[in-house]
């Protein structure tokens, strides 16, 4: 446990008092509340949205800043025209960055469930933010309604509730574009759908998971398979699926066959292939997204042909395979498993402790292993974020809310207290947020562990963004970037259709070949922005 896990412990005992008295009165209404389905899911769909809805005045619509939020918004504006890819522009060498192709097609690397997601916001609503917030509320209903399948109402209720504090409305996946509860939410529908015996549900979980995450997708299928092997010493006897009704869970096929043709065809809209992704086309044409760190030839990317390009790839996989022993895959997932407190509340590190004395329950044991191949399936990805383990985020609730559960048994009090220790400190770090701008809450801004609503790079764009909007007509921005600039610090993002938009960013690749682009966009204005200052300059374009 961290200082900072330590502070929030302290700081919530207040609260904690607060809440334990409102709540103890209420225990009658609480109860009806979780044996009514439908109330309670309507009620955990609304809670993340209206209380996040009560910060907008100190914390507004997030601003993208993470080049893979800027990824998947273009997939959302391709989409919004209708299209799975957009024609190459030409002159393409001013608009390359980070996850985008250029060519065969201009298009995000990314699949294209989280875009779609993002683009349904934006038809709606006419703001793709809508989209994170709808896929957020489905995440909290339907993790009550999963946990609905495998313990007590009132328990699925608790798990719910937390839910609704974990990756409500100070979580970075609910105040960003980057995703995580899309793929949650399917991972709701499989784990709720498989004692439910839903073969549809199941495929539908399955489907959302591939169109976001397909890596991770693989595991959830390898986990539905096994679910349904007719051995009693896998699965709990009451969730096995009788032989004569196997054969209806072909049905679950339906939606990922449909996932997969949508795939298929935005492989061929975007790489020409039917079967390459365009991420695996980002590789070999940038060598993004890379994990291998070993020296290139010194002949430049632009040099080699593609059948030398090639080759050199074979050969550094060669060198990765010789490097990557099974004690460096130990030391990866070891240094991993800190971030997997993201899932729990510190008063849940407690909770896990009773979960592991449920591990003789087959229960417990599918919840842990299911995890468990999750965890060792995704550490052979080079890279980790903590949206790659988003389809099992009920599953770590079942473990806290199962844990929460036997110590219960043991000591009803103190099973209470974890529980309403959890609402304080989300209660604290609440009031902190809404009242953001207070002394009070600038001095523990340090200790805040809960930074999804961040302060820092974003304000950098908003002022840009904001000058921008004072200046009328058609822009073209050339961002020149300091000889110690950051690569990940990326300015150049466009629209899908970067023609007809008002603002368009461009490389600045020197004085001669801007002329290029000048001379392509003759009724627009220059400007030149130099965000590795201090604070990010804007000015006319010399």
């Amino acid at each position: 446990m961290s200082s900072s896990d330590l502070i929030e412990l302290i700081l919530a005992g207040a609260l904690l008092l607060m809440t334990w008295l409102w709540l103890r009165p209420r225990e009658r209404f609480v109860r009806r509340l979780a044996e009514n389905a439908r109330a309670s899911m309507i009620l955990l769909a609304i809670l993340p949205i209206a209380l996040r809805f009560a910060l907008i005045a100190h914390h507004p619509i997030p601003t993208p800043d993470v080049y893979d939020e800027f990824g998947h918004l273009l997939v959302a504006d391709t989409l919004r025209h209708w299209r799975l890819a957009n024609p190459p522009h030409p002159l393409p060498q001013f608009f390359e960055t980070f996850f985008v192709l250029q060519t065969p097609a201009y298009s995000s690397i990314y699949p294209i469930g989280q875009g779609l997601m993002l683009a349904i916001g934006r038809a709606i609503f006419n703001d793709p933010w809508a989209g994170v917030l709808l896929s957020t509320a489905a995440l909290c209903a339907l993790t009550y309604w999963m946990l609905r399948a495998w313990i007590s109402p009132i328990w699925a209720l608790a798990g719910g509730l937390l839910a609704v504090i974990e990756f409500g409305p100070l979580c970075q996946w609910m105040n960003s574009y980057w995703g995580g509860s899309l793929a949650a939410a399917g991972g709701c529908l499989v784990f709720g759908g498989l004692p439910r015996r839903s073969p549809l549900l199941v495929g539908t979980g399955l489907a959302i998971n591939f169109l976001t995450r397909p890596y991770e997708s693989i595991f959830l299928v390898i986990v539905v398979i096994v679910y349904l092997i007719p051995a009693r010493y896998l699965i709990p006897a009451r969730y096995l699926i009788p032989a004569r009704r196997s054969r209806a869970w072909i049905a679950c096929l339906i939606p990922l066959a449909i996932a997969g043709g949508v795939t298929s065809l935005q492989n061929r809209r975007v790489t020409g292939s039917w079967t390459t992704l365009p991420y695996q086309l980002s590789q070999y044409q940038y060598g993004v997204p890379a994990a291998l760190t070993f020296e290139r030839d010194p002949l430049p990317h632009h040099q080699l042909t593609r059948e030398q390009d090639l080759e050199y790839k074979s050969q550094v996989a060669f060198k990765a395979s010789a490097h990557e022993t099974i004690g460096s895959y130990l030391l990866r997932l070891e240094y991993r498993v800190r971030f997997y407190r993201f899932f729990f509340l510190p008063p849940l590190f407690a909770a896990l402790i009773f979960f592991a004395l449920t591990l003789k329950e087959r229960r417990s044991q599918f919840v842990a292993g299911t995890l468990a191949l999750l965890a060792l399936g995704i550490n052979f990805f080079p890279a980790f974020q903590f949206h790659y383990l988003a389809a099992v985020t009920c599953l770590f609730i079942l473990a806290s809310v199962i844990g929460l559960e036997r110590l219960n048994r043991f000591n009803r009090e103190a099973a209470r207290l974890l529980l309403f220790l959890c609402f304080a400190i989300f209660g604290f770090w609440y009031a902190v947020h809404f009242f953001d701008d207070k002394p009070f809450a600038l001095a523990l801004r340090p200790y805040e562990t809960w930074n999804g609503l961040n302060h820092d790079n974003p304000a950098r764009r908003i002022a840009v963004n904001r000058q921008l909007e004072n200046i009328s007509g058609k822009l073209l921005v050339f961002v020149h970037y300091a000889p110690n600039h950051i690569f990940q610090d990326e300015w150049v993002y466009n629209a899908a259709d970067i023609d007809a938009s008002r603002i368009v960013w461009a490389r600045d690749l020197g004085a001669e070949e801007n002329k290029k682009l000048l001379a392509y966009y003759p009724d627009r204005t220059p400007l030149l922005l130099e965000p590795d200052q201090p604070a990010p300059e804007l000015s006319n374009y010399p």
